[in-house]
């Protein structure tokens, strides 16, 4: 049996022993305890190919935000893309796999977007008491507001009223006024989000549609709206001008129509 006189000689010896165990001479880094992995301490510290992996989940949810098919189809393949590039570098195969398939999934839908010779273009005059032009008008009501603010529909005889129909689908609508020198307002020229691709627009400035050359007009203009509504005008050829005292948008009807 251990004497008493011995036992705090020995708590003492137990204590040096921890005090070692626990740090090292001359370091202030504590020895036989667990470090944490490496990783945990560097921040935000990623390497390139996190980054890569990190970009094609940004590009993904992205995609999912896109109201135009057309965004969304190259938005997704070059998120597609990137996670399959991520994939392959840390060898995660059965990922790669999905990802060719999702990107082959994207071309196939780009190609027929963007094919201009299968799809059916075609303008349809509408009468003053359509209701599928004032439900049209309804269901796009707030979105109809965020680029023309204050737009409001009402029938009139001095109207011209097109729905413009892509592969026999509503796509947009074109409502303008006839004015009594020549010209033609445009009060409302629409386009649903899924079909902004500039391919309606191209459509209704033009001879194919034949909206404008049934009418006896030399000139068309708009009232500038929400900025994106100016960018579109001037992209359709418009220019800055003043109309009777005012500030518009006009184009020659022989300089738009194409």
């Amino acid at each position: 049996m251990m004497s008493p006189s011995a036992i705090p000689l020995r708590c003492l010896v137990l204590r040096e022993a921890a005090h070692k165990l626990r740090w090292a001479p001359n370091s202030n880094r504590r020895v036989g305890t667990v470090q944490r992995p490496t990783s945990y301490h560097r921040g935000m510290d990623f390497s390139p190919v996190e980054l890569v992996g990190y970009l094609g989940s940004l590009l993904i949810v992205i995609s999912l935000t896109r109201t135009s098919i057309l965004h969304l189809r190259l938005v997704g393949l070059a998120g597609s893309t990137a996670f399959l590039i991520y994939s392959i570098l840390i060898e995660a195969y059965p990922i790669a796999v999905v990802n060719v398939v999702v990107i082959g999934i994207h071309l196939f839908f780009l190609r027929q977007l963007l094919s201009r010779t299968k799809e059916f273009f075609t303008s349809l005059e509408l009468n003053m008491d359509s209701q599928y032009l004032r439900h049209f008008l309804h269901f796009y009501a707030d979105d109809i507001e965020s680029h023309q603010s204050g737009y409001t529909f009402e029938a009139r005889e001095d109207q011209v009223r097109a729905f413009i129909l892509r592969d026999l689908v509503p796509a947009g609508v074109f409502i303008g006024r006839k004015c009594s020198d020549g010209t033609i307002e445009v009060e409302l020229d629409y386009v649903a989000p899924q079909y902004r691709d500039f391919k309606v627009a191209d459509f209704l400035y033009s001879s194919r549609s034949e909206i404008f050359g049934a009418h006896d007009c030399r000139r068309i203009w708009a009232r500038p709206g929400s900025e994106h509504h100016v960018e579109y005008f001037e992209k359709m050829g418009f220019k800055a001008t003043t109309l009777n005292g005012n500030q518009v948008l006009m184009a020659e009807l022989e300089a738009v129509i194409r």
